[in-house]
């Protein structure tokens, strides 16, 4: 049995099932409203505004006419019958369809109720209209059923809008591949589409390019941001015999390579497969109102052929009124605040949420976040702040530390390396001011060799210190304790003498330790998920106390990490900012993107940090409590007036006041519809006034 990737009921695999395959992922589906609200969502949202909008604009007419007689009474009710069928089954049509698909599965539901109760009351009009010598009474009531299904069908939309999303972010990802190649065959270079590499194919990858493909470099030297697939915060340098990962960045050198992985099988490929598959396997929240609704609808049927029966055999009130009594229970029983009782407290939420820089996208995200007891959390870029800064300056003879800045900005002043960058940076913030090389060269995997003023700087690493057969012994101890601390060190040689070391690293954002100190307060694990290395890792996990690190790992075994716990019984969330999260984002029971972090991560998570504060996690959480509270609390009262007058309307009343007292019904009705809706908003509104609690940092 396959499932249905949009509602989550079961699927027969046989030839006549709904069925689509998606690059060679077959997909099942209970219906073709699922089946196109998944392989086409924007055309989906943009039918559902249509149907909202022309509900709209055919209730408000049916409602003025209900209570304002502008024609005869007979015309009036045929001008109500041409607006308000439209309304019944073409905006209404899907409630007919996913009744008929919660009977085919031996269920009820939200749209069995909405089906049931509004075309009790459209029968019933429409009889009173065209054959109205069948009941005693002249009044109709085509308002409360459109009314209905348009509030419905409103809370239906906006649930459509958070929906799209999904698909948005598997075409980034799909952007962020090259779309050309430059290859080489005999000797010669030709430009050609991606799709037309193969493997063994020799590609070249110029400075500033995308690498295309997964491959072996075969001559060249260069270093490589690989933080979009990998998280390494400090690009990796590569050289002949080293693999390349396709669609990283090229820095510095040019490079020449041999494809060993083409199209599906490329890393970023198996990325967005992870993502499809985590995205489409994600079963939407369950429904409380379709849970409420399981239970309620039975009852009413019950209730009302009881009533009719009881009335007819043992009431001796005829079939007409025994009709009317059956058909009141229906009507009466159809809250038409259940179609707002949800969204309402979504938009007064969500608008709370944004009001603090947290972005929701839909009730699922609300529902599960009040659950989470685990957080995952990548390093780089959501921890830390994703960007190299100079940590220490430490000089190694009697060269003052503003002069070790002095040398090595004109050392630094014309690489192209990050390091180079930071250290240009916060020479810049402390005043320094940089000097013009005489020659400048760059030595690819050790640093670079610069005159100046008749003196030769050296700036790179310790092979370039050893290269040069300049001994570290005396300094090793403190060049190793900056290591340790997982910091990269720079070493700075003048004329052949070591005079002091720069230390640089990824640091740590300021909110970050005590956004982890509150969630562990509040009994939640925190876990971190880093492609960086190890030593890395645990030194940053250490500052921030987190006890569980899984360092050097690719965005598949994040997302593998993701499982394994959801296999435990934890409800997890996983907060990240790029390319290589998105697997976890999307497969984790909640996935928190960082506002700063990229396109395809915030599209893939369900909740977006947009100031990019990581104690914005325990507002969401704080949040999504009190706004499920409203929920809960709406579809009580959604329910609470009509439950009130169900037994009215099973003529309760009738051995006092006579069969006469359904003349009322339309009234009882219209005031049910309106009190519980005013309650409703009410209610939500009283959301609003929430305050997320003060957390200093």
């Amino acid at each position: 049995m396959a499932k249905d990737p949009i509602c989550g009921m079961y699927v027969e695999e046989k030839p006549s099932a709904l069925r689509q395959d998606i690059d060679g992922i077959p997909y099942y589906f209970c219906c073709k409203s699922c089946m196109h609200e998944f392989t086409t969502p924007e055309k989906e949202l943009e039918k559902i505004k249509l149907l909202v909008t022309i509900g709209i604009l055919l209730a408000i007419p049916i409602s003025f006419l209900t209570y304002v007689n502008v024609f005869s009474i007979a015309l009036n009710h045929y001008v109500l019958f041409l607006l308000a069928t439209p309304v019944q089954f073409w905006i209404g049509w899907r409630f007919y369809q996913g009744t008929f698909d919660a009977l085919k599965h031996r269920t009820t539901n939200m749209d069995v109720l909405i089906a049931m109760g509004t075309t009790a009351a459209w029968v019933y009009c429409t009889t009173v209209t065209f054959v109205p010598s069948i009941f005693p009474f002249h009044d109709v009531y085509y308002d409360t059923s459109a009314i209905i299904i348009v509030f419905v069908l409103i809370g239906r939309l906006l649930e459509q809008k958070t929906k799209t999303r999904a698909s948005k972010a598997i075409r980034k990802l799909f952007d962020m591949q090259p779309r050309m190649a430059h290859t080489v065959h005999d000797g010669q270079e030709f430009d050609v589409q991606i799709e037309h590499v193969r493997v063994g194919d020799e590609v070249i990858v110029r400075p500033g390019e995308k690498i295309p493909v997964d491959g072996i470099i075969l001559d060249g030297y260069s270093s490589v941001d690989e933080s979009a697939i990998t998280g390494e915060s400090i690009p990796v340098s590569k050289k002949i015999g080293d693999e390349a990962i396709g669609s990283t960045l090229n820095k510095s050198g040019m490079i020449r390579l041999k494809a060993t992985k083409i199209g599906k099988d490329m890393l970023v490929s198996q990325i967005i497969k992870l993502v499809e598959d985590a995205k489409s396997s994600r079963v939407p929240m369950q429904r409380l109102a379709d849970k409420v609704s399981s239970y309620f609808v039975p009852v009413v049927i019950s209730i009302a052929i009881a009533s009719a029966l009881g009335w007819f055999f043992l009431g001796g009130i005829g079939l007409t009124f025994s009709l009317l009594a059956f058909v009141s229970v229906i009507v009466i029983a159809c809250p038409c605040a259940l179609g707002i009782a949800t969204p309402s407290a979504l938009m007064v939420g969500g608008g709370k949420a944004a009001e603090n820089g947290i972005l929701i996208r839909g009730g699922e995200n609300l529902e599960i976040a009040r659950k989470i007891n685990v957080i995952a959390f990548d390093k780089t870029g959501t921890l830390t702040k994703g960007m190299l800064s100079v940590t220490d300056v430490v000089p190694l003879s009697d060269v003052s530390v503003d002069e070790i800045l002095h040398l090595a900005t004109i050392s630094e002043k014309y690489s192209e390396h990050p390091l180079g960058h930071a250290i240009m940076r916060y020479s810049k913030e402390q005043g320094i001011i940089s000097g013009e090389p005489e020659s400048f060269e760059v030595l690819p995997g050790y640093g670079t060799r610069v005159q100046y003023s008749g003196h030769v700087l050296l700036l790179g690493n310790r092979k370039l210190v050893q290269e040069n057969n300049i001994k570290t012994t005396n300094v090793e101890e403190k060049i190793q304790e900056l290591e340790s601390q997982a910091k990269t060190v720079t070493l700075l040689v003048l004329d052949g003498k070591l005079v002091g070391a720069i230390a640089l690293a990824d640091t740590v954002k300021e909110d970050a330790l005590f956004a982890i100190r509150e969630l562990q307060k509040m009994k939640i694990k925190v876990v971190m998920l880093t492609g960086d290395n190890e030593n890395t890792a645990n030194a940053v996990a250490a500052k921030l106390g987190i006890n569980d690190v899984y360092a050097e790992i690719l965005p598949h075994q994040k997302e593998s990490m993701i499982k394994k716990l959801q296999e435990k019984g934890k409800i997890v969330a996983m907060v990240g900012d790029g390319i290589n999260d998105a697997p976890a984002l999307a497969s984790a029971n909640l996935g928190i993107a960082i506002g700063s972090g990229t396109d395809i991560a915030k599209e893939t998570g369900g909740i977006v940090l947009i100031k990019e504060n990581l104690l914005d996690i325990i507002t969401t959480i704080e949040l999504s409590k009190k706004t499920f509270a409203k929920i809960k609390q709406n579809l009580f009262w959604a329910f609470a007036y009509n439950v009130a007058l169900i037994p009215i309307a099973a003529g309760i009343l009738v051995p006092f006041f006579g069969a006469q007292m359904y003349s009322y019904l339309p009234l009882l009705a219209g005031g049910a519809m309106a009190t519980s809706s005013a309650t409703v908003v009410g209610n939500s509104i009283l959301l609003s006034w929430y305050r997320p609690k003060k957390l200093a940092v």
